[in-house]
């Protein structure tokens, strides 16, 4: 489980466990790596009240999506089309709490985390997947901070992690290749290592195009890779 920058594709933070770990659970790991600079876009797998508390906690905005079985109490509309709504916790709570909870978020009076959070909520379709409707939940409230049009292309950018999983997995360690190591300690070293790689690749890809005012993505990774394979020819120059 990692958290990747879409722009350099870099990865910045990871855990690694065993095959019967979730997502979910090695993902609360990372919710504390996060900062008040960083927007985290997350995929409808990851939402939990819990899971959404704990990465907010850390200062960092969210830009989620949910599943469709989650159903917001609608507050107010926005003027971008998007909305405000309560999200309470599912469990603990009676009928009555929660009443009281959406109660005091339309009078706007401050909630206790714990049992309830003000969300911000964008709906679009994407006509291209068939008008696949897509729901987002957002902790920035204020559409002039950011419009509901910028947040979805905001989370389409979400996709760019793939790429850097591709390049992990298929350019820098090969093709159908298996990890060498045969016992669960040698095997973490040898992820952790290709993990590292990969962040070094990306830095060096991120440094080449600053200094030439370009796009990283213009730089290709499988090109960087084979010019680093020709011109490594001692140890690492960074620290582990």
């Amino acid at each position: 489980m990692a958290i990747s920058e879409c722009a350099s594709h870099a990865m910045v933070a990871a855990d690694v466990a065993g095959c019967w770990a979730g997502e979910q659970t090695l993902a609360f790991s990372l919710y504390q790596q996060l900062n008040e600079e960083m927007l985290l876009t997350a995929d409808r797998g990851f939402y939990s009240f819990p899971a959404w508390n704990q990465a907010r906690h850390s200062g960092a905005h969210l830009l989620w999506r949910v599943q469709a079985g989650l159903r917001p109490y609608w507050l107010r509309d926005l003027e971008d089309g998007s909305w405000l709504a309560v999200i309470t916790k599912p469990t603990g709570l009676r009928r009555s709490q929660k009443d009281r909870l959406r109660e005091a978020a339309r009078q706007g009076r401050d909630l206790d985390p714990d049992d309830a959070v003000i969300v911000r909520v964008v709906d679009y379709t994407v006509p291209d997947r068939k008008g696949e409707h897509i729901r987002l939940i957002t902790s920035i409230l204020d559409p002039a901070e950011a419009t509901a049009e910028d947040l979805a292309r905001c989370y389409h950018d979400r996709w760019e992690a793939e790429t850097g999983i591709d390049q992990l997995k298929t350019h820098l360690r090969g093709p159908g290749r298996i990890l060498r190591s045969r016992t669960p300690e040698l095997a973490y070293q040898e992820i952790w290592a290709y993990l590292l790689t990969h962040w070094a690749l990306c830095t060096l890809i991120c440094t080449a195009a600053t200094a030439a005012g370009i796009d990283p993505d213009r730089i290709k990774f499988l090109g960087t890779v084979r010019i680093v394979r020709r011109s490594v020819t001692d140890r690492a120059a960074f620290s582990p």
